[in-house]
């Protein structure tokens, strides 16, 4: 099965959270910071670590935006990564408001429209 990163502002754990169990439950190796950065671990390290090991970025983003350092960071760097010729996608995940203007042309999985419909396309998106 694929390895998915997924990179979501702090506002968004809960949903997030939600779709990292079902990920999971597809049987997807999942990066979740909640799952992945320990108490005392480098969070650097430990990102750097899982976004140069994912074949599948998972944007996930809301009315609060992708703005946060955090999540700009690992979004602009696997897409960095995917226009170098490396095998990542960045596969976006509405909750709620719109998306960076540089990816306005990826289609998304629309979770707030319907959540099941949403996850099923991810999920046939992720091979």
């Amino acid at each position: 099965m694929a390895n998915v990163f997924l990179s979501h502002r702090m506002d968004d754990a809960p949903s997030t959270r939600k779709l990292a169990d079902e990920l999971t439950s597809a049987g997807h190796r999942v990066w979740f910071d909640e799952w992945e950065i320990q108490l005392g671990d480098s969070i650097v390290e430990r990102i750097n670590s899982g976004l140069e090991g994912t074949s599948y970025l998972v944007l996930c983003y809301s009315a609060d935006g992708v703005t946060s350092p955090w999540i700009s960071r690992e979004w602009m760097s696997a897409l960095h990564r995917q226009l170098e010729g490396h095998g990542v996608r960045i596969l976006p995940v509405k909750f709620g408001g719109t998306a960076p203007a540089i990816l306005a042309d990826i289609k998304y999985a629309d979770l707030a429209a319907d959540w099941d419909l949403g996850v099923s396309q991810l999920l046939r998106a992720i091979r």
